[in-house]
């Protein structure tokens, strides 16, 4: 038996066909649930049920007034080795001016708080509407945008737009940002 050398173009087709090709692009297919960890990664360019926007379409909707904004970045709390009588200032955010910043409620699992903040958040936000358009933020690369705006389309809301440029591409196209606070949390 005479073994013959193999082509490049056939090992790669070889390579594929077992699936060890090595540097294949990421997928953009969406997952089923949501993302539980590594939230700072690249994430779908879609999202079923939602209109995905870029910045320029995000601007547009904003200075028309049309939609509601809401950014769910987290807001990280001090560190548990922070010495004691170390005053905690929190962190600093700027959003899209006339956001509500609803932190902590893009991560995949959420506590029974953090669902019912998100879902008041929203309510008031479209005012009971849930066909009202509302923009789904954080940052570049953030999958928590991406999980709260997910929830809400699984609530019924057929207005959502998800915009995963986020404040990164509101500034990186010289949009104006503002310091934001934490939207209260419903009343108990």
């Amino acid at each position: 038996m005479v073994v013959q050398p193999v082509g490049m173009v056939a090992l790669g087709v070889l390579l594929l066909a077992s699936g060890t090709a090595a540097a294949q692009p990421p997928s953009t297919d969406e997952p089923e649930s949501y993302r539980s960890e590594n939230y700072r990664s690249p994430t779908p360019a879609t999202l079923r049920g939602a209109r995905v926007v870029s910045t320029i379409e995000a601007k547009a909707i904003w200075m028309e007034g049309s939609a509601a904004f809401v950014d769910v970045l987290p807001n990280f709390p001090p560190a548990p080795t922070l010495p004691a009588g170390t005053l905690w200032w929190g962190q600093q955010r700027f959003n899209i001016p006339g956001s509500t910043w609803l932190p902590d409620t893009g991560y995949g699992e959420l506590s029974a708080a953090a669902e019912a903040y998100l879902k008041m958040g929203l309510e008031r936000k479209t005012r009971g509407d849930r066909a009202k358009p509302v923009v789904v933020y954080c940052q570049r690369d953030c999958w928590m945008s991406w999980n709260a705006a997910k929830r809400a389309v699984s609530w019924g809301y057929t207005g959502v737009i998800w915009y995963p440029e986020g404040t990164d591409g509101w500034q990186d196209a010289g949009l104006p940002l503002e310091e934001a606070k934490p939207a209260p949390p419903p009343r108990e």
